[in-house]
């Protein structure tokens, strides 16, 4: 639009808005259009295209072309003719001004419309697993059943083949003995005698039955939110019925496959066996016919699985990952969680031991979030749960509560709002990926409800400036002021592939953003299912990022990134 044209179309809607008493300082407008134009609002999933104007004039953003016809009556043009040269300078000043809000506008029209577009093109790009699909598989007897690799509060994973198929070996990055350097530590927590990945592809999750009965509907209803991570196909016909009935009137919800999700291939009930270990292990949650003494019923749930080589925090005791690597492990827990928000899943369980962890052909870790069995999966996808009572289940361990949830108080109308707690446990498990103690474990003293956030400690230079400003504001105790995880994803993929886009901090627009989307979706796409260095870890990350682009998402990430880094040069300039 050239500046004639702007003056002209500014000059029509400007006499519109006198006349209707609505007429404002036209350089406070022209002032806020460059100051709002990447502003981060309170809730980053309701803030609309206009979001930028000043609220008086936000109504007329959708109608412009319109009130302008409608007002161009002989009355308002005697009006004009009429007026002083003072009025008039004052209608050319903000002529002009409404004029460039109205191109603002046009320009982020066409850069939603260039997300929505590659959006759709990687949205059609679907994740496929590494494991063989098979047909059967829907009996305890259909496995052979190896050592015990695992066990929580509330079940035991045990490594285990498929008697009825060829598995398909994996990767050979993928084996904790190719770790190098920490190879005795690393066999102490794997063995690789009876658990090979080679052999034994597969893992069996044995949940515990505690009162739940031992018919098979009983089972499914009292642990559907294990059930949240499974495949189409992973329960028997006649067993959807049953768990489509769901538990306590909540339908249980199922989330479509994602390279940082796990994937329950078959979910049955079966009689529970005597496995090994179980006599050590947990002899009192064994059914009376094995253990005399046993509190457990004779049935329960088996979840098969993939079978990976270490937890992430096993992983961590025994490896640093290099700065790069910890920024990509950061990332991949985000895109995980933002995948459970957006099918409207909140884990509330998040931590390093329910993260698993194996590694693609280049070496780089790969994280795969586990263990639903505290999640919240709402049939309405609005992550609020009413808490009219200290009775009702606000999560798993309680160290990593967020705020919100920790300091919550049970009434009448009280509603937690979990759309970004597993974001902030995201923050906090990031100081464990860098080589730190987890500053809300008991060791470090903070606590979720009281912490304020000068209180937590620095994490170490070495740690990207970018990567360390993601997880402060992820760790901010204010959630209108906290991004959602799909920003802070967003503000990590711009720092490390968008960097030039970003690099002149007063040149910034979505139109110079838009134009390197369009560069990047080309070269993933070149690129097919290996990154810039044959990673395939980073191409499922930028494959991820594209099919899930929004312009206002995008907006608030470059505005928390720019803010950071002006927050850090003026340190650095006082300094």
């Amino acid at each position: 639009m050239s500046v004639k044209h702007a003056i002209s179309r500014g000059l029509e809607l400007g006499r519109s808005f006198l006349q209707i008493g609505l007429l404002k300082s036209g350089g406070r407008v022209a002032a806020k259009l460059r100051a709002d134009r990447f502003r981060v609002g309170q809730s980053v999933r309701t803030v609309q295209p206009q979001a930028f104007l000043p609220s008086r004039y936000r109504y007329y953003r959708t109608s412009l072309t319109g009130l302008a016809a409608q007002l161009q009556s002989a009355g308002f043009r005697r009006r004009w003719t009429g007026g002083s040269p003072r009025n008039r300078a004052v209608f050319l000043a903000f002529g002009l001004g409404v004029g460039l809000i109205e191109q603002q506008l046009e320009e982020d029209r066409r850069s939603a419309a260039t997300c929505q577009e590659i959006q759709a093109v990687f949205k059609k790009k679907r994740f496929q697993s590494t494991l063989r699909p098979f047909a059967s598989g829907f009996k305890l007897e259909d496995y052979i059943i190896g050592n015990q690799i695992g066990k929580g509060s509330n079940a035991a994973v045990y490594a285990a083949a498929a008697q009825f198929a060829h598995p398909k070996e994996p990767e050979r990055d993928s084996s904790m003995l190719e770790l190098g350097d920490n190879e005795e530590d690393l066999q102490t927590v794997r063995s690789p005698a009876c658990c090979s990945l080679r052999s034994f592809p597969l893992a069996i999750k044995m949940l515990w039955n505690f009162g739940a009965g031992s018919s098979s509907e009983a089972i499914l209803k009292s642990m559907s939110q294990e059930l949240v991570p499974c495949g189409p196909l992973a329960l028997k016909q006649e067993k959807e019925q049953i768990t489509l009935d769901g538990h306590f009137g909540v339908l249980p919800k199922r989330v479509s496959a994602h390279p940082n999700v796990i994937r329950v291939y078959r979910a049955f009930t079966a009689d529970v066996p005597l496995l090994p270990g179980a006599w050590e292990e947990y002899p009192d949650v064994l059914p009376a016919r094995l253990n005399p003494t046993g509190l457990g019923d004779n049935r329960t749930l088996f979840l098969v699985m993939k079978n990976y080589p270490c937890t992430l925090r096993q992983y961590l005791q025994v490896s640093t990952p290099s700065r790069w690597q910890g920024s990509l492990m950061v990332l991949q827990l985000l895109e995980g969680v933002d995948h459970l928000c957006r099918q409207g899943v909140a884990h509330r369980d998040l931590k390093s031991d329910n993260i698993l962890l194996e590694f693609d052909s280049d070496a780089c870790p790969r994280l795969v979030i586990t263990d639903f069995g505290c999640c919240l999966a709402q049939i309405d996808s609005s992550l609020q749960l009413p808490f009219n009572s200290r009775w009702v289940c606000r999560g798993g361990n309680a160290s990593l509560m967020a705020p919100e949830v920790a300091t919550a108080a049970p009434g009448p109308c009280v509603v937690i709002d979990y759309s970004k707690t597993d974001a902030w446990a995201v923050g906090a498990i990031s100081y464990e990926i860098f080589g730190q103690h987890n500053p809300f474990y008991r060791a470090m003293g903070l606590q979720s409800t009281t912490y304020q956030e000068k209180q937590l400690p620095p994490l170490p230079a070495s740690v990207p400036a970018d990567v360390q400003l993601v997880i402060s504001l992820l760790l901010r105790r204010n959630t209108n002021k906290r991004p959602s995880a799909r920003v802070a994803a967003n503000m990590l993929h711009l720092s490390l592939w968008g960097r030039r886009a970003l690099a002149n901090q007063d040149s910034v627009s979505m139109r110079k953003l838009a134009d390197w989307l369009l560069c990047q979706s080309a070269v993933v796409l070149l690129q097919g299912c290996s990154g810039p260095s044959g990673n395939k870890v980073e191409a499922e990350l930028q494959r991820s990022f594209l099919s899930n682009l929004e312009l206002e998402h995008l907006r608030a990430a470059v505005g928390f990134l720019l803010y950071g880094r002006e927050q850090s040069h003026a340190f650095m300039t006082f300094t």
